[in-house]
């Protein structure tokens, strides 16, 4: 394959990247009213104004034709219909097919994979009723009050932040804790504080052995039959997300409690499968699936909208503007709303996950960078920590702000005080603040030349920093699910045009191999350690210390 960075498209962008180095954005604004109106689009609830970007027509025109050039929109269609995208698994990517509501087929080997997605959906409906109208007890009559959702990874991240965003819909009557981390404080401090007669376990693991998840599970078996339940009632307090049947009803679930899972989603996507059962859970059916709803039409738009007024292909571009043009890398998120707070690292994942990558194609090596590092925080809080960097720091590093313009019980004063945070962060990266003004500010304040100088120089904010407002009239289920999409969109446009596999993860895999040949040398105190000196002083210490 050709590289991107060897194509005509690259080289014109290098040129555009230069063109402008030196302009600023006030000066943008100052000349041109219409910058705003021009660069905001909306879509499926959520609103983009990217006019605070270091990009104009020339630079947009430029990113589009590489867009063109990297087939981004046959690569799209392939996805969307079921071809082998993931080459080196061998295996077709359709996280899509699980949100999908135009009722069309979708082909997997030429078999339509939808009545078994329609299926489980209808699955999932029906528990998640049998829970909430108290049909589905304990084993001693007692309906479920809490729900202990046990998984790592996609299937633990995309659940639990979506629940948290989604705080003002729960469901009245059933509590949702996740557990994730190994480490036997989290789910010895969530057990702790439950009774075993009226809790639910949901084990979320595609192959039943996930290290983490299988142990936390473990852990919550032997809580319950400590507690005074039998084997015998395992099956009413825990049910799986698998698609190792087997194992699980061996583990003591009923069958008909097991949920599937398929090898055409991968673990980052999988919130739109039976991995999404516990949000189900927390808000009811209807509001999960909402959220399919709002990101089927994300689909449609990313399908179907043109390149210049896509979302998904806007971020993406910019994105790619910033990290290849300019040395961003990393990229921050900043949503202004408690609820939402979560969400930074939940892109996180499918971000870095999807295009950490070093190679191109089937085998070429790359030597541009493909993908910035994700993070980010809830506003204010950032504010009066790491926004000092973004403001005078001399790497660049974009940023996504997001605000609803109305949430549920709002007090007035204070979500005006946190949409003028908001509005005034992405006015002051913008525009900055000059020496002249610095200052002029200082003025009258008793300070002599050289002070006044000095402190001028240091109070001086450069501006031109980029970001991306979103604005949502509310986030609902519909609009989440959207926003979602959205960013699982823009990740695989970046991925097309960087040639990488956007959805193996092997660098995730070994970690799991290794980690695996370690724990049986610490099991097995007598076994030989065989790794390298720094592993194997680091082992011995361990066995010293819990010997």
């Amino acid at each position: 394959m050709t590289l991107p960075n060897q194509t005509k498209q690259w080289k014109a962008l290098e040129q555009l990247a230069d063109s402008i180095s030196g302009q600023h954005m006030r000066d943008w604004f100052g000349a041109d009213s219409g910058r705003a109106q021009r660069y905001t689009t909306s879509a499926c609830g959520i609103k983009l104004d990217y006019s605070k970007n270091l990009i104009n027509q020339d630079v947009l025109a430029g990113l589009f034709d590489l867009v063109e050039s990297q087939q981004v929109s046959a690569k799209r269609d392939a996805m969307f219909n079921g071809e082998i995208i993931n080459h080196t698994e061998q295996r077709a990517v359709l996280h899509t097919a699980l949100r999908n509501f135009s009722g069309k087929p979708v082909m997997v080997d030429g078999q339509d994979v939808m009545p078994e997605v329609m299926a489980t959906q209808d699955k999932i409906r029906n528990f998640v009723e049998a829970i909430h109208s108290g049909a589905h007890k304990g084993y001693t009559g007692k309906s479920i009050k809490h729900i202990v959702s046990i998984g790592i990874g996609g299937s633990f991240l995309g659940p639990k932040i979506m629940s948290e965003a989604l705080k003002p819909y729960w469901y009245d009557g059933v509590t949702v804790h996740y557990v994730a981390n190994v480490d036997g404080c989290h789910i010895t401090d969530v057990l702790s504080g439950l009774d075993h007669e009226d809790t639910l376990v949901v084990m979320s693991s595609k192959s039943f052995t996930t290290q983490e998840t299988l142990q936390n599970t473990l852990t919550a078996k032997q809580w319950f039959l400590n507690s005074g339940g039998s084997q015998q009632d395992i099956a009413k307090h825990f049910v799986a997300v698998s698609s190792n049947v087997k194992a699980a009803t061996d583990f003591g679930m009923d069958e008909n409690n097991i949920f599937p899972m398929w090898d055409w989603v991968g673990g980052r996507y999988s919130l739109w499968s039976a991995i999404g059962l516990p949000v189900a859970l927390t808000m009811g059916y209807d509001n999960y699936r909402a959220i399919l709803e709002g990101a089927y039409d994300m689909d449609q738009h990313f399908q179907n909208e043109p390149l210049e007024t896509n979302l998904p292909v806007l971020l993406a571009v910019l994105g790619i503007w910033y990290v290849n043009f300019h040395g961003a890398q990393s990229h921050v998120l900043l949503p202004y709303y408690h609820y939402l707070r979560g969400f930074p690292a939940y892109v996180q994942q499918l971000d870095m996950e999807s295009n950490g990558k070093n190679i191109a194609g089937q085998k070429d090596p790359i030597d541009y960078a493909t993908g910035p590092v994700i993070w980010g925080s809830e506003g204010t809080n950032g504010q009066h920590s790491f926004h000092q960097l973004i403001h005078q720091g001399k790497v660049m590093i974009p940023a996504d702000f997001m605000l609803p313009l109305n949430v549920p019980n709002q007090d007035d004063t204070h979500h005006a005080m946190l949409a003028s945070n908001c509005f005034g962060q992405t006015q002051a990266l913008m525009q900055g603040k000059t020496y002249e003004e610095c200052y002029a500010d200082l003025d009258g304040k008793g300070l002599d030349e050289a002070t006044r100088a000095s402190l001028a120089t240091h109070k001086t904010m450069p501006g031109n920093k980029p970001s991306n407002t979103f604005l949502f009239d509310q986030l609902d289920p519909k609009t989440l699910g959207a926003l979602v999409a959205l960013y699982e969109h823009k990740v695989f446009v970046q991925g097309a045009i960087w040639g990488v596999n956007s959805f193996d993860q092997w660098g995730v895999e070994l970690g799991k191999e290794l980690g695996n040949q370690v724990l049986d040398k610490i099991v097995n105190t007598d076994a030989d350690l065989d790794f390298d000196a720094s592993t194997n002083q680091l082992i011995s210490a361990f066995r010293q210390a819990n010997n």
